[in-house]
């Protein structure tokens, strides 16, 4: 029990491990859609016909790449790091909901589940005292 106690100093450098890792991840992945101007951001916000809003697609789509490229920068920076989580979060429910829709196979839906639930346990984690929220 005496290893678990040694362990529990480190979480702090965890979090911020996995902030710098997960972060810089969500930017490449964003940036690509973010960049991609009103057609690519028409196409990522069809998605949310699988949820029953029809309109504003393009406008959908824009939130979505910035919420993944710039929110990853925040991420990794650790600020706002709650609101963003929950962004996050809700962005790769779309992306489940869009895979489900589409036919696809669990494993072609995993990667959105796994950061789905990796921003829902962030939310209630917070991004440690190595971060600009320092919570």
């Amino acid at each position: 029990m005496a290893i678990l106690g040694k362990l529990g100093r480190y979480t702090d450098t965890g979090l911020l491990l996995l902030r710098l890792g997960l972060g810089a991840m969500m930017v490449f992945h964003g940036y690509p859609k973010l960049i991609g101007g009103p057609e690519k951001w028409e196409s990522i916000g069809k998605a949310m016909d699988n949820l029953g809003v029809h309109t504003y697609h393009t406008a959908w789509g824009a939130m979505a790449a910035a919420t993944e490229c710039i929110g990853g920068l925040l991420i990794v920076l650790g600020l706002f790091f709650r609101p963003v989580s929950v962004l996050m979060m809700f962005t790769m429910f779309v992306a489940v909901v869009h895979h489900i829709k589409a036919g696809d196979s669990i494993g072609d839906a995993s990667h959105a589940i796994e950061l789905c639930f990796v921003f829902l346990g962030l939310i209630f984690v917070g991004p440690g005292k190595y971060s600009v929220d320092k919570s």
